[in-house]
């Protein structure tokens, strides 16, 4: 049998709490903004997780911290992991929430000191404040307005901050998976979009290394003994970038073109690196088996080439569950007289990890940003209130929903 369930919080109550909490949100958000947090500096990211860690079991949650080892040598700061337990179990028709968000930035360290935290009238500026401090700080937040407010009709919401989102989370994304298995929505605490849409979609990335092979030999005396891999490699340069013209929503751009030693010899080898971005899946797979036919049509005599999948990283598409979520969360706005739309972009994060393991998920839920990764990186302070409201009213109306 399930459990009764509890009346909704407040909207006004819950409102009133945020609003309260303005001038603790600005004072923690300059805090961690003064927090260099590179995705490779991991001792800045081990702060912010230690500052998350006190915060977080103040709020009633159990906190761990994952080590996510080192990417191409170089160490990577720990995960965090927040379990809040509820009085609804599962068996009783409790839901499991993911809050998910990111503590590395973009910067290297000594951008704190150079750039620090600043308000320019509502808008503060900072490395980090939008993307993704800020939208971190919302999450935070919105757990701590419900908990003040007694709202615990849920079995668990998990708190998950990654360290190495910004390099593709190569430390944390298997770890977001089984967090993502474990939940029943997810809501990703990307900031919104300069316009305050939230993220209903994210391309998808495909990377790819393409090696031509040729033939050296001297280029002033005998250049016909050669096979020349950066005239084959020019060549399926261009058949890659004609790609674009046949695909709608998907961008395929080779990124770096190297080939040669000398001037004087005709180059045995070439390399280019490719990256792929599609809306969705289907797309993604057919221009990777395109990328496969050109290259094996190379029209310079004596070159051949080779495609290698470097990395790949699903998108997040729309589903009916993630529709439903959009839903609900455009009711919890109006009664806050905010509007909104539903952005499609070509940007990836650890939306695209949650989606791909089949849990449903709504991004963009932070305050409203921009110019990220940018020195004119900004959040407008006046959305503060009412997005950590809408992010407290779409948790608690997520854990009494039947989604589809």
């Amino acid at each position: 049998m399930s459990a009764a369930t509890r009346p909704q919080p407040s909207t006004r109550t819950l409102r009133a709490r945020a609003a309260a909490r303005h001038g603790e949100y600005l004072a923690d958000l300059a805090a961690l903004v003064a927090i260099d947090s590179g995705s490779y500096s991991p001792d800045g990211v081990n702060r912010v997780a230690a500052w998350l860690t006190d915060r977080l079991e103040r709020c009633g949650a159990t906190v761990q911290t994952v080590p996510a080892g080192r990417h191409r040598g170089r160490a990577l700061g720990n995960a965090l992991v927040a379990r809040k337990k509820g009085a609804r179990r599962a068996a009783d028709g409790g839901r499991r929430i993911l809050l998910a968000g990111h503590m590395d930035t973009v910067f290297e360290d000594g951008t704190a000191a150079e750039r620090p935290f600043g308000l320019d009238g509502s808008l503060a500026h900072g490395p980090g404040v939008s993307d993704d401090k800020g939208g971190l700080l919302a999450g935070l937040s919105a757990l701590e307005i419900l908990t003040e407010d007694g709202f615990d009709d849920y079995d668990e919401i998990i708190f998950w901050a990654t360290p190495d989102e910004e390099i593709g989370s190569p430390g944390s994304a298997a770890l977001t998976r089984d967090l993502a298995a474990e939940a029943d929505f997810a809501l990703a605490l990307e900031c919104a979009r300069e316009n305050g849409d939230v993220v209903i979609a994210r391309k998808g990335v495909a990377e790819y290394l393409i090696t031509v092979e040729g033939r050296a030999a001297h280029a002033g005396i005998e250049p016909e003994r050669g096979a020349h891999a950066a005239l084959a490699a020019a060549h399926l340069t261009i058949a890659l970038q004609a790609l674009n013209s046949r695909e709608t929503d998907a961008t395929i751009n080779v990124g770096v073109l190297q080939a040669g030693t000398r001037p004087n010899i005709v180059p045995d080898r070439a390399e280019l690196h490719v990256e792929v971005r599609a809306a969705g899946a289907a797309c993604l797979d057919r221009i990777g088996h395109a990328l496969v036919d050109s290259a094996a049509q190379l029209p310079v005599p004596g070159t051949t080439a080779t495609v290698r999948q470097l990395d790949l990283c699903p998108p997040m598409e729309p589903t009916d569950a993630s529709r439903h979520m959009l839903d609900l969360a455009r009711g919890a706005a109006a009664e806050l007289g905010v509007t909104f739309g539903a952005a499609r972009t070509g940007g990836v994060g650890d939306a695209n990890t949650i989606a791909a393991a089949g849990t449903p998920v709504l991004d963009g839920l932070g305050p409203v940003g921009g110019a990220d990764h940018s020195p004119q990186e900004w959040l407008d302070t006046d959305t503060i209130t009412d997005r950590v409201t809408l992010l407290a009213l779409l948790i608690a109306r997520l854990c009494h929903t039947n989604a589809p």
